[in-house]
C-alpha cells in the first residue's frame, strides 16, 4: 500500500467532528475527546519512534519493558471511570490484566507462533498490544458494571450480569468476523500480498487470544475483587 500523504489525514476529523458535537450537546463536556485525540496522535507518535528503536535494537528487556509500560498504563485507564479508587482495587485490576494477558501472550509466541527468539520485539509488542488492550476493555467493562450491580443484587447475580456484558462486544466480534467485517490484521496481510487462507489461520489465532485474554482477565478481576468484600 502507499503512504498514506499526512494533508489527508486531516479528512478524518470530519467524523470526528460531528462526534465532538453531539458529545459536548448532549453530555456537556467539550474536552474529553478532543483531550483523547490528541493524545491518541501524540502516543501513535511516540510509540512509531520508539518502535523503530526497538526493532533496531533486538533486546529481551525493551520487549519486557514495554509490556509493563501496558500493564501499567491499562490498568491506570480501568481505574479512572471507577468511583472506588482504592491501592487495593489498583491492585486487583494489574494482576488480572497482567496474568489473564500474559498467558495468553506466552501461548501464542512460545507454541503458536513458534517464535525463534520468543522474545522478538518486532512480533512481541503488536501481540501484546492486542491482548493487553483487549483485556483492559473488558475489565473496565466489568469494573464499571460491577459496581452498579452490587448495590442492587448480590455478589453471584453481579458476577453473572457482569461477565456476560463485559464479553458482549468481544463474542459479538466473533459472530461478525468473515460476514460483516475483515479485521484489521487480516486485511492488512491480505492486502500486502499474503494468501488469505494463510491470513485466516493467523486471525483465528488473534480472535482466540482476544477472546481467551478478556475472559481471563475478567474472571481474576471478579473472583480477587469479592476478597475485599
Amino acid at each position: 500500500m502507499e503512504l498514506i500523504p499526512a494533508q489527508n489525514l486531516l479528512y478524518m476529523l470530519l467524523p470526528l467532528s460531528l462526534v465532538w458535537y453531539f458529545y459536548y450537546k448532549w453530555i456537556d463536556d467539550s474536552k474529553e475527546i478532543l483531550y483523547a485525540s490528541s493524545r491518541m496522535v501524540v502516543q501513535l507518535l511516540l510509540i512509531g519512534y520508539a518502535l523503530i528503536y526497538i526493532f533496531e535494537n533486538d533486546s529481551w528487556f525493551i520487549g519486557l519493558f514495554i509490556i509493563l509500560i501496558m500493564i501499567t498504563m491499562s490498568s491506570l485507564i480501568v481505574l479512572r471511570n471507577l468511583h472506588n479508587k482504592t491501592l487495593y482495587v489498583y491492585s486487583v485490576i494489574v494482576f488480572a490484566i497482567a496474568i489473564g494477558g500474559s498467558v495468553n501472550l506466552v501461548l501464542v509466541i512460545k507454541f503458536v507462533l513458534e517464535l525463534t527468539p520468543f522474545y522478538e520485539p518486532r512480533y512481541v509488542v503488536p501481540i501484546a498490544g492486542m491482548i493487553y488492550a483487549n483485556s483492559m476493555n473488558a475489565v473496565s467493562l466489568a469494573a464499571e458494571r460491577f459496581e452498579k450491580e452490587l448495590l442492587i443484587s448480590t455478589y453471584e447475580q453481579a458476577r453473572k450480569v457482569v461477565f456476560k456484558a463485559s464479553l458482549i462486544p468481544t463474542i459479538n466480534t466473533f459472530l461478525a468476523v468473515g460476514i460483516v467485517s475483515l479485521p484489521g490484521m487480516m486485511t492488512g496481510q491480505i492486502l500486502s500480498g499474503i494468501d488469505p487462507l494463510i491470513a485466516v489461520r493467523y486471525q483465528i489465532v488473534v480472535m482466540a487470544m482476544i477472546l481467551g485474554s478478556a475472559g481471563i482477565s475478567v474472571v481474576l478481576y471478579l473472583l480477587m475483587i469479592n476478597k475485599q468484600r
